[in-house]
């Protein structure tokens, strides 16, 4: 049956449904690379958006089973998990403690990350004068980073030193980073996973590293890891731009790897180049886990082209769901799941699921639907239509 759905322009455009889903077998992972998918939460719909962060624990581990079934690894409370946007640090703490005990159970790869949302968040604004930034105290940032360090390490999870916000709104300048990540890195006690996340990601993020210039950035964070041989196992570029991320792969010292985070870019980063290629970690991951695991499987087997043939054509529906503002492409991730039957509803931590128009919603389905993403065509289209009732629009 034929579905109208709503466009960016006001019209409503026939769409008919894929009759025949791809089928996807799971198998173990891939050997050619490390894949690392960052996973989404899934919420308890009877909730109060306004309240404390809910979670089905249920069914947020039973997700985390179905990534690991396809032979990637997960990369746990990180920002896909609405770190920051919704989801606060004592239930991120609850997360990747049961995460952890999942993984050990089903011998799945685990990542998680480690930041500093126990502090506030810091003014939206911050002040022109360099000397009176820092509402929270460079010691106190440290603190707040070591207290997540340690339990990630308890759980016996590899740490992902996230962006901070209240790292950006303190520090007067690239000094400031390399001592407080230096600091963590000493006192780690496995190589870490330091994270560069855009602006585009988080506004609060401008000017990481100490700089907006990103040459400079660039320059402190590749002088941070060489301060440290053999205590970072990797660094996850989150800027949708390419030639920086190669940029950054080339210099890498050798042993420390490049984990794509580049939503937009990713089929070219992973199959990589005579110079090099990235690894992954990656938010567009979780609705792609099938088709990736599929062209993986390629790749292992020297076939490039079989890769890229595979892959290539999920980046529309990446580019879409990554569109600005590009932090809220949690809520079409989490459409996808609920369309493709991992969840019995389609609501996010916070009420978020109001963070996308309808029409976006509607060009997700689309996209995801020609891919043959959705293994259940006929209730993936019942649950739009569903949606689009709620909506006010007969489909």
């Amino acid at each position: 049956m034929t579905l109208l759905l709503p466009a960016s322009d006001g019209t409503l455009r026939a769409h008919t449904p894929n009759p025949a889903p791809r089928v996807f077998p799971p198998g173990p992972p891939p050997v050619s690379r490390t894949v690392l998918a960052a996973a989404h939460v899934v919420a308890d719909p009877r909730a109060d958006p306004a309240g404390p962060p809910a979670v089905d624990w249920e069914a947020t581990l039973a997700f985390r089973r179905h990534l690991w079934s396809y032979g990637l690894g997960v990369a746990e409370a990180m920002d896909t998990a609405q770190r920051g946007m919704g989801l606060d640090w004592p239930t991120a703490a609850e997360l990747i403690r049961r995460s952890a005990a999942e993984a050990k159970a089903v011998g799945g790869e685990l990542v998680c990350g480690v930041g500093t949302d126990q502090l506030p968040d810091p003014p939206a604004r911050r002040a022109p004068d360099p000397a009176r930034r820092g509402r929270h105290a460079l010691d106190a940032v440290r603190r707040a980073y070591a207290e997540q360090l340690a339990l990630v390490e308890e759980a016996g999870a590899r740490p992902v030193l996230m962006a901070s916000r209240a790292l950006a709104a303190a520090a007067r300048g690239p000094e400031d980073y390399l001592a407080v990540y230096g600091e963590l890195l000493r006192q780690s006690a496995t190589p870490v996973v330091l994270h560069w996340l855009g602006p585009m990601f988080d506004p609060a993020l401008q000017g990481y590293w100490g700089s907006a210039d990103p040459d400079r950035a660039t320059d402190t964070l590749l002088e941070l890891i060489a301060a440290h041989p053999g205590r970072v196992d990797g660094v996850k570029i989150s800027l949708l731009d390419a030639e920086r991320e190669r940029e950054v792969r080339r210099r890498l010292p050798a042993g420390v790897r490049c984990y794509t985070g580049d939503d937009f870019h990713y089929p070219e980063l992973i199959a990589g180049d005579s110079e090099g290629f990235s690894h992954a970690l990656l938010g567009v991951l979780d609705p792609l886990a099938p088709v990736a695991a599929d062209a993986l499987r390629a790749l292992d087997a020297g076939d490039t082209a079989g890769f890229r043939e595979r892959l290539d054509p999920t980046v529309p529906l990446a580019r879409h769901l990554f569109a600005p503002p590009t932090r809220y492409y949690k809520t079409g991730v989490v459409l996808l799941a609920w369309l493709a039957g991992h969840q019995r509803h389609f609501t996010l931590v916070g009420g978020l699921q109001s963070a996308r128009s309808l029409p976006h919603l509607a060009r997700a389905y689309t996209l995801a639907d020609g891919l043959g993403l959705l293994p259940d065509p006929e209730l993936a289209q019942a649950r739009m239509r569903a949606l689009l009732t709620v909506y006010g629009v007969d489909a």
